[in-house]
């Protein structure tokens, strides 16, 4: 039996031990307030747990990501070999060109207008492709060619639109690419047909490729996968886009009104069926819109944004801050620009964004010897923002 003099004993034994237990736990740190479950993926970490440690890692990391969101996110893009297409040239009120491709025993064609550039004279000049209406400002010496990319896949609502257009009509309905792949898979149509046909007048090897809104999540799309896109101009693309899930879904959850990937599958079919499982749950993808957004590298992007919510601009900023690493682990991160401002409508262009736009295009297209630093900025502030929240990679050196 133990008495309380035993007792007394016993605590005071104990008492010097317990207190040098709370100091020592006094100096240990505290697990931060907030924990970031979820980060954004390292584009300098492979599947397997090995390091990207070199130029031809990169290579190497860059297909299998290609791999890995063609299965979770966007469906296969088909290859096409260069016999399959046939390419005419023609004139209307504006020169044509017919793109007709035979796969098997199937067979598509159709037509995207070339807009001439302003100075004549020259035997090809470089060109920017838009998906549908074009939405940036017309630069002296740059011809425009038009792609109704509608036509190749349908966005007209989950409903109405998987399986539609001309690229279903080759591969049948249920391909599993959405139609964001499908683009690009037109998008490298409509380069093969223009590099069969000299009387285009258009330089093949400076190529461009813009849209707006829904179109510029097409377009990043088709510079992360067609990899004869010399310049990159996603304008306002949002969700599916410059955005990242992970970021978007954050913003959410905080009560600001932005697309995430729940809501986007609800909307349209751009996506591959294959995404649906994940879109409540992207955290546990292998990549995010930075990655895809990575694919580019080292080619240039130049992605001029706006400050809307719905477009998660917050997220547009952290997740092209995140790409960036790899411009920069490659030693070109002059070759990465994204401009963010306010006070303009969607899809409107801004005067303040026309000035890296056009370095932008002096530089990767026209082949001008301008600088293209300094043009990764945005006019809001995102007090909460950290990169260390987000990213927990070391940028590498690769060579």
């Amino acid at each position: 039996m133990i008495t309380f003099t035993r007792l007394a004993a016993l605590l005071t034994l104990l008492l010097p031990v317990l207190a040098q237990d709370q100091e020592d736990a006094s100096r240990c740190s505290k697990i931060p307030d907030e924990i970031n479950l979820t980060p954004l993926t390292d584009p300098f970490t492979f599947f397997n747990g090995q390091r990207v440690n070199s130029k031809s890692d990169w290579t190497c990391r860059r297909a299998e990501i290609s791999q890995l969101v063609q299965r979770y996110q966007l469906g296969q893009l088909p290859t096409v070999v260069s016999s399959a297409v046939k390419a005419t040239y023609f004139e209307e009120s504006r020169p044509k060109v017919n793109v007709a491709v035979t796969v098997g025993d199937k067979s598509i064609s159709f037509n995207v207008t070339i807009v001439p550039a302003t100075e004549p004279g020259k035997d090809s000049s470089p060109a920017i492709i838009s998906f549908g209406v074009n939405t940036i400002p017309t630069l002296t010496g740059v011809a425009n060619i038009l792609f109704n990319n509608d036509e190749i896949a349908a966005q007209n609502g989950p409903s109405s639109s998987r399986g539609v257009g001309l690229f279903y009509d080759l591969y049948g309905k249920d391909h599993s690419a959405g139609s964001l792949m499908a683009w690009a898979w037109g998008i490298g149509r409509v380069i093969d047909a223009l590099e069969k046909l000299p009387e285009a007048k258009i330089d093949t090897k400076h190529l461009g490729v813009t849209g707006c809104s829904r179109n510029g999540k097409g377009v990043l799309i088709a510079g992360a996968f067609e990899p004869r896109i010399a310049l990159t101009i996603p304008q306002e693309g949002g969700a599916g886009g410059p955005s990242c899930w992970r970021i978007s879904d954050y913003l959410a959850r905080k009560g600001i009104n932005t697309q995430t990937a729940h809501q986007i599958i609800t909307e349209n079919t751009w996506h591959s069926p294959a995404f649906e499982p994940y879109v409540n749950q992207v955290g546990i993808l292998p990549f995010d819109q930075h990655l895809v957004t990575a694919l580019i590298a080292p080619r240039a992007l130049y992605v001029p944004e706006n400050n809307i919510d719905w477009l998660g601009p917050e997220s547009a900023w952290g997740c092209q801050r995140a790409a960036r690493t790899v411009w920069e682990a490659l030693g070109v991160e002059d070759r990465i620009g994204f401009d963010q401002t306010a006070g303009h409508n969607h899809c409107q262009f801004p005067e303040s964004e026309v000035e890296g736009l056009t370095a932008f295009v002096d530089r990767f297209l026209r082949g001008k010897k301008v600088k293209t630093d300094g043009y990764f900025k945005t006019e809001a502030e995102y007090p909460d923002y950290s990169d260390k929240f987000w990213r927990n990679w070391r940028v590498p050196t690769l060579r």
